[in-house]
């Protein structure tokens, strides 16, 4: 059963190269993430798909593994409180123009806010009880 259980601590971060993969092969969605107040949507969306990339290489062989967990916590709470939070509440998603696709938008970037939060306190608990390197963070 251990052997099964040691299995996560590969699954957790290879489970985020479907976002690289998002990122690289549909730059044009990841870039309508991007708020519009940061300009260059489409640097940011290939900007994020290198930083998750270098992620899973470091937390798949272990070096800076906690500071790497350390940082995509930043960066998934981050998303959930100025991506997904904000266009849950209606903004830059056209709220004046409400339909039922809006208002299923909404109700999908709730869900995002929800499962970043979960995802957060997963990466957390790896820094804390999975990670061995703690040169940065001790």
């Amino acid at each position: 059963m251990n052997k099964i259980l040691t299995f996560g601590k590969y699954l957790f971060p290879l489970s985020f190269l479907m976002y690289v993969g998002l990122h690289l092969g549909k730059p044009e969605t990841g870039a309508a993430f991007v708020p519009d107040y940061l300009p260059f949507a489409y640097f940011w969306n290939y900007f994020t798909a290198v930083c998750i990339l270098l992620f899973i290489v470091s937390a798949l062989i272990g070096k800076y593994d906690k500071l790497a967990y350390s940082l995509m916590a930043l960066y998934v709470i981050l998303m959930a409180m100025l991506v997904h939070l904000p266009r849950a509440m209606g903004h830059e998603l056209g709220i004046e123009n409400m339909t039922a696709d809006l208002a299923r938008e909404k109700e999908l970037e709730m869900v995002n806010v929800f499962r970043n939060l979960m995802v957060t306190g997963a990466l957390l608990g790896f820094a804390r009880y999975v990670a061995k390197d703690n040169r940065i963070i001790g």
